[in-house]
């Protein structure tokens, strides 16, 4: 099991929308450019380090489109400048094919993306295309995180870098403590076969959960040396059960657990540095 660093400062990422949820879910949902962009210097103030971004056509539904996308990091930076990370999400929500995953991150040239293993490396088959993408975005500089909803991609994507198909020798990775599914509901000890003694080690790593106890798991995850991520995508509620009145609460309420718990909380700075070194 991973040894808590005590000189480590915590980052806390904020999903504020995910691909999903709509207005009907939560009236505070942002869908478009500016509000992404005020969602973002309110979660900023409240303690994130970054922010991460899914984006939406007209009809609000997920798209992976590089204008939009543009448009919501123009917003985004005249908002808060580059005191928050800003990542794009790849995740194909049913609709994008592997290729066209990757593509709107070669358009793109965002400053970090996330990457679902299991979406773009489904089998064996796609292992070359995929080295060959992480390898273009480590020539751009552009992050890398890799989304892990289960301890066999940790293994998976372990097993890649042992045969040396992965441009990096080490790669930040997030965990997903259980699945998109109604009623989802995670506990902190979900994190435990993710981290266990015979598992792969990473040297950076974030925790997203789903459900009431969300502010429980991604504690967790500090306390045994991880990052934190929350947000509207993944949840709603706050600890006590009332709905969350906006994204920055549920930032304010996990960097208020970090704060009782003596943990710094790192800024973007601190991220894109800590990112550094996991990649070089």
């Amino acid at each position: 099991m991973p040894e808590p660093d005590t000189d480590m400062a915590v980052a806390i990422a904020v999903a504020p929308n995910g691909g999903r949820r709509t207005r009907a879910d939560h009236p505070a949902l942002p869908q478009t450019a500016g509000e992404l962009a005020r969602t973002a210097a309110a979660c900023l103030d409240a303690g994130a380090a970054m922010v991460h971004m899914h984006v939406r056509g007209p009809d609000g539904r997920h798209i992976l489109e590089a204008e939009a996308y543009r448009d919501a990091i123009r917003a985004v930076r005249h908002e808060v400048g580059d005191r928050l990370v800003i990542q794009i999400t790849t995740e194909a929500v049913g609709l994008y094919r592997p290729q066209e995953q990757m593509e709107v991150v070669r358009e793109v040239r965002p400053e970090a993306a996330s990457l679902a293993l299991r979406e773009l490396v489904p089998d064996a088959s796609h292992e070359a295309d995929f080295a060959r993408f992480l390898a273009f975005m480590a020539r751009e500089k552009i992050v890398p995180q890799i989304i892990l909803y289960h301890p066999d991609e940790a293994r998976q994507l372990d097993d890649m870098r042992m045969r040396g198909l992965l441009p990096l020798e080490d790669i930040p990775v997030l965990y997903v403590l259980g699945r998109y599914t109604e009623g989802q509901r995670s506990a902190p000890a979900d994190l435990l076969p993710f981290i266990g003694p015979d598992m792969p080690r990473f040297g950076h790593f974030m925790v997203c959960a789903f459900g009431r106890r969300e502010a429980a798991c991604v504690t967790a995850a500090a306390l045994l040396g991880g990052h934190m991520r929350t947000g509207f995508e993944n949840n709603l509620f706050l600890p006590d059960g009332r709905l969350a009145p906006d994204n920055a609460a549920l930032v304010a309420t996990v960097a208020g657990a970090l704060h009782g718990l003596s943990i710094p909380t790192a800024d973007a700075d601190r991220l894109r540095a800590d990112w550094s070194v996991a990649t070089n």
